[in-house]
């Protein structure tokens, strides 16, 4: 009777012993290496930069400015390299509408420059729609020589006033 009692306590033991799988501990779970570039040193995967999408992922991708020449509006090889750049982004990007803003150094007369900055911003927008951004993502506007970027008198700050800046407005992610 005590051979068929402790049989049948060991039976019981084995079948609740299979019955239950431990569960692995972190200790028991494997070790993702680090990853490394050619050289053997261990690679940084944390995202860096801006967020996609943003208004500052925007500026850093595309840029955010094309420069004029004293009285012109006509657009440089390199505002259109610029342009070109955001043209792709905002496809990249369909829901996003920009405001192109046209500026003027602090030379000539508040309704010259007015008009001038207007014709800047309006070169702009022609070339980014002629890339095949929608005109109806597009304003425009003119700040003449009311918002320097820079407000020294010199021919270095000047140059740099005189542009036409993109700033997204609505429809980004962000």
């Amino acid at each position: 009777m005590k051979i068929k009692l402790f049989a049948v306590a060991v039976l019981g033991a084995f079948a609740t012993a299979c019955a239950s799988t431990p569960q692995p501990d972190d200790n028991d779970l494997p070790i993702e290496p680090p990853i490394t570039d050619n050289g053997g040193d261990v690679v940084d995967t944390t995202p860096q930069g801006p967020a996609e999408g943003s208004p500052e992922h925007f500026t850093q991708t595309a840029g955010d400015r094309v420069f004029f020449g004293l009285d012109r509006h006509d657009l440089s090889p390199e505002a259109r390299t610029t342009l070109r750049r955001q043209a792709a982004w905002l496809a990249s990007y369909p829901g996003a509408r920009i405001l192109v803003a046209g500026n003027c150094d602090e030379r000539g007369t508040r309704e010259y420059n007015l008009a001038l900055g207007a014709r800047r911003a309006n070169a702009a927008r022609d070339y980014l729609i002629s890339q095949g951004v929608d005109a109806s993502r597009i304003s425009t506007t003119s700040y003449g020589k009311e918002n320097p970027t820079c407000s020294q008198s010199s021919e270095q700050c000047w140059a740099i006033n005189r542009n036409a800046t993109t700033t997204l407005v609505g429809g980004y992610t962000n």
